[in-house]
């Protein structure tokens, strides 16, 4: 069940943190409720993905994309994502998911989650490769593209060995995918 609630929060909230300009990040807070645990009475390895939507979502509203996107058919489509757990978020722990677009490529854009207990432990990390796909066109647009017409000059940094790596893993993966 998506969590309705923290989305209408997230999306009502918006506009109090400000502009998200590329490099800024997204911190949303939250607490682990009876509805996000596991019979481990933990955070639900799926919960972490719907927790890193809400991050992706609050920087697609603060840079303005919503709007753009629906204005001219496009559509923010994640491509894959690749998840690590170091530490568990027990019932009614508190903690953050930090965001941030970390660099792009071509039509891939990668994002980073950051899942920090109320100690500034790190928890789980989310890397994530997401596109924006032009419905009028039937295309992927070309990240830069994107940044250009949010009205950003920003340029996108080359991936490190992390993201390289991350970004070859999804492409050979989506190859398999598609191949069945």
């Amino acid at each position: 069940m998506y969590v309705w609630a923290r989305l209408l929060k997230t999306a009502v909230t918006a506009r109090r943190r400000g502009i998200y300009r590329m490099g800024n990040e997204s911190r949303l807070s939250f607490r682990c409720l009876p509805t996000d645990i596991d019979t481990n009475m933990h955070l639900n390895n799926a919960r972490y993905m719907m927790l890193a939507d809400l991050g992706r979502i609050d920087i697609f509203l603060r840079a303005g994309l919503i709007g753009l996107a629906r204005r001219n058919s496009w559509a923010p489509m994640m491509g894959g994502l690749q998840s690590v757990f170091v530490r568990e978020i027990r019932l009614w722990r508190q903690f953050d998911v930090v965001s941030t677009v970390e660099t792009w490529e071509g039509t891939q854009v990668i994002g980073r989650h950051e899942f920090i207990l109320d100690n500034g432990v790190t928890a789980a990390l989310v890397l994530t490769t997401a596109g924006v796909y032009d419905a009028r066109n039937r295309r992927f647009l070309e990240i830069d593209e994107v940044i250009a017409a949010l009205g950003s000059e920003a340029k996108a940094r080359a991936p490190n060995e992390a993201e390289r790596i991350f970004m070859q893993s999804h492409d050979g993966l989506r190859s398999l995918a598609k191949k069945g």
